[in-house]
């Protein structure tokens, strides 16, 4: 299968005193030409699993269960040369939460791009031919070549984002992986920052994009994968998902956006050193009983849905 395949995928962070489950039991299938949005709290693991299918956590982390990328390379343990020479840039390009903090300070957007379209394409050739490939790549992620020439501090939160496209797209991969791409952009920089991942689809490549903001994934979504104290809890095609959500926990994401019923969810998300046994969202929900002690696994709750949940909603309950 072309694209991305996770199954299993659980990570652990060994402190001193705890462990911290910050990834439970994960499953995701990412597939050509389809945006996968990851929606939930922070906090929730959104995150930790994006960088643990490229191998960026911290040496106390422990990493579990299968990533096959287009059916063939085992990402999860894969050795840091095969991560570092096949996968980054290459095959799984990385658009990293707050794009400006991400690039060096001390050196221009030029130089930084110039850089990795060398390193990932073995781009050779007169500086010319270089600066060429850098004005052309910039173009394609919607920047003013001129843009380029600018450092880091230099750049508006737009800019920084498109300079963080472009480096995405250096070495042409299949898939981008966007960790919450909107963060600090303002709603038409979001909108135009959605369009550009609903492009890079339309082109024919795999987006998974994790995120917290509801309205963005909508924007772009073709699937919805809903994440809670480490879980998936409900997946959904998106324009199912968006009229009516099957866990109570997703119908309260909906529930509290602004431009519903802009209604918070009582209660808090659990420690992740300190899951309860059952459903980690029992607490919090209305409809909660004893059948909730045990943890419910995904069922089938419609067509193409699942629900990690022993009452999803249905219909007008949702």
């Amino acid at each position: 299968m072309n694209g991305l395949l996770v199954r299993g995928l659980t990570v652990r962070f060994l402190l001193r005193r705890a462990v911290v489950h910050a990834v439970a039991d994960v499953g995701l299938t990412l597939t050509p030409g389809r945006c996968l949005a990851v929606v939930g709290e922070s906090g929730c693991g959104k995150s930790v699993m994006a960088h643990a299918l490229l191998g960026l956590l911290p040496a106390n982390a422990r990493v579990e269960g299968e990533a096959w990328l287009d059916g063939e390379l085992q990402l999860i343990g894969a050795p840091e040369p095969v991560l570092a020479r096949r996968v980054r840039g290459r095959r799984i390009g990385l658009i990293p939460q707050s794009p400006a903090t991400h690039l060096t300070p001390v050196r221009t957007a030029r130089s930084q791009l110039q850089e990795t379209l060398k390193e990932l394409t073995g781009a050779g050739g007169s500086a010319a031919r270089l600066r060429t490939r850098a004005d052309s790549l910039a173009a394609r992620a919607g920047l003013d070549p001129a843009d380029l020439d600018r450092y880091p501090h230099e750049l508006s939160g737009g800019t920084a984002q498109r300079v963080a496209n472009a480096l995405a797209l250096a070495g042409d991969p299949p898939i981008v992986l966007a960790d919450e791409p909107t963060t600090g952009l303002d709603r038409p920089l979001i909108e135009a920052t959605m369009a550009e991942l609903r492009r890079f689809c339309d082109e024919g490549r795999a987006v998974l994009l994790i995120t917290h903001d509801l309205r963005a994934a909508e924007l772009v979504a073709d699937d919805i994968a809903v994440m809670y104290a480490g879980r998936i809890v409900e997946t959904a095609p998106a324009g199912d998902f968006f009229a009516g959500p099957r866990h109570p926990y997703a119908d309260g994401l909906l529930r509290a956006q602004p431009t519903r019923e802009f209604t918070p969810i009582p209660g808090f998300a659990p420690e992740l050193t300190a899951l309860p046994d059952g459903c980690a969202f029992g607490p919090r929900c209305g409809g909660a009983d004893a059948a909730c002690r045990s943890r419910p696994e995904p069922r089938p709750a419609g067509r193409d849905r699942l629900a990690a949940c022993h009452h999803p909603l249905e219909g007008r309950d949702a």
